[in-house]
């Protein structure tokens, strides 16, 4: 099986089937979040397989940031719309979300307590995974995208930025700003590497009419679906209406997602404040996007539907909106990607990108799982493990969720 660079770059494709099973993969292993899982993307399509170039990976999770939903399920949708096409996309898309969806129903239904030391210690392991593939994903990008003073004081200006505002809509402040920056002060680099920006290295293939309709859709759901709910009163509009605004109305994804869906379903009676709670931990403990939360619970709801349906209904609605966004945005992306001007302005977005990585590498990442001197040295090993070693994250997953349990275990 081809997996080289030249094979996405002559137009030959893989299997359906090839992009599911990597995908699954990922979904059974991803732990740690968006960005975390922007880490083990990288690793596994850039460095390993080759399916994209560096500077095509960066751009795509540039674009994602810009866009409302959940950055990483973006990313993998339209790695596997590269990679195979329409069904490609949904495959990459089930293989990575469908087992976190399958875990946390299971959680819904056995509602079991991640008690005592093996519990607790598996979840803090889990998270010192996160610090380790972040740290990495942040090392290996600041080498390729900030080569000089001027990119790397774009990744700085932007950790700067992101440590003074806390308006949700930082992240999106920051891109913008590099983008401007990069028009400045990027020019004369940018320009020895314009050849990177040719149009036909790797195509989407999604023609701007699929894009229209695809941006037509998203803006008539939004304010079509609000004014349905108050008309018809129906528990299931409401459902659907209330998961899709919360995923259509959120920039950075992951955890900001979350007072939204407290608002959505806590304060409607939906969903008890402890369940709510209980529901969260368990998708912290799972592999894949935080958006699944959604499936517990829309699982959990009370009120018909609920359980299978209210699971389809809310992580359907929660999904969708950001996939609709992608879609709309590929082949404006494509474009403008293939105009010499925007090496300059896509050289600033990357520099900002690894500003934001390298933000999120301290919070929440870091301040949620080094507490002691312990976990410092567990994380270390793991990144070490993965950028000296190139052992595989699995294995490092698996390292640290036991140093957790024992670290726990001998407190």
């Amino acid at each position: 099986m081809e997996t080289g660079m030249s094979t996405t770059q002559h137009g030959r494709r893989g299997s359906i089937v090839e992009v599911l099973l990597v995908f699954l993969k990922l979904g059974l292993t991803s732990f740690g979040g968006p960005i975390a899982h922007i880490g083990y993307f990288r690793r596994e399509f850039v460095e390993q397989r080759r399916w994209l170039d560096d500077e095509t990976f960066t751009d795509l999770v540039g674009l994602c940031q810009f866009l409302p939903g959940p950055a990483s399920s973006q990313v993998g949708f339209s790695i596997g719309l590269l990679r195979a096409g329409w069904l490609g996309g949904f495959a990459a898309w089930c293989g990575f979300t469908l087992p976190s969806v399958a875990l946390l129903i299971a959680f819904a239904i056995a509602a079991p307590e991640l008690g005592g030391p093996v519990g607790s210690g598996l979840i803090h392991g889990l998270k010192l995974v996160a610090v380790a593939v972040v740290a990495q994903a942040v090392w290996d990008m600041a080498r390729r995208l900030c080569p000089d003073h001027r990119r790397a004081g774009i990744a700085l200006l932007t950790m700067g930025i992101l440590a003074v505002l806390t308006t949700v809509y930082a992240q999106l402040i920051a891109i913008v700003l590099g983008a401007l920056l990069g028009i400045v002060l990027c020019r004369s680099s940018a320009s020895a590497s314009a050849g990177a920006l040719r149009p036909h290295t790797h195509e989407f293939r999604v023609s701007r009419t699929v894009g229209m309709l695809a941006l037509i859709l998203f803006c008539g759901l939004l304010f079509v679906l609000p004014g349905l709910s108050a008309y018809d009163n129906t528990h299931a509009v409401r459902v659907f209406d209330a998961f899709y605004r919360s995923g259509a109305l959120v920039f950075g994804g992951g955890h900001v997602v979350l007072p939204l869906l407290q608002q959505e379903t806590v304060v409607t009676g939906w969903v008890s404040p402890n369940d709510f709670l209980a529901g969260y931990g368990a998708a912290q403990a799972v592999p894949g996007p935080l958006f699944t939360f959604a499936a517990f619970l829309g699982w959990i709801m009370s009120g018909s539907p609920n359980h299978g349906w209210g699971a389809l209904l809310a992580v359907a609605g929660i999904f969708l909106p950001g996939l609709l966004l992608v879609l709309a945005a590929l082949p404006y992306w494509q474009a403008l990607r293939a105009h010499p001007s925007m090496a300059a302005v896509l050289s600033g977005v990357n520099a900002a990108v690894v500003g934001l990585l390298a933000t999120a590498l301290y919070s929440p990442v870091w301040t949620s799982a080094v507490r002691s001197g312990i976990d410092f040295a567990v994380a270390s090993a793991g990144f070490f493990l993965l950028t000296r070693w190139k052992v595989p994250p699995l294995a490092v997953v698996v390292l640290s969720a036991v140093a957790g349990i024992a670290e726990i275990a001998l407190r």
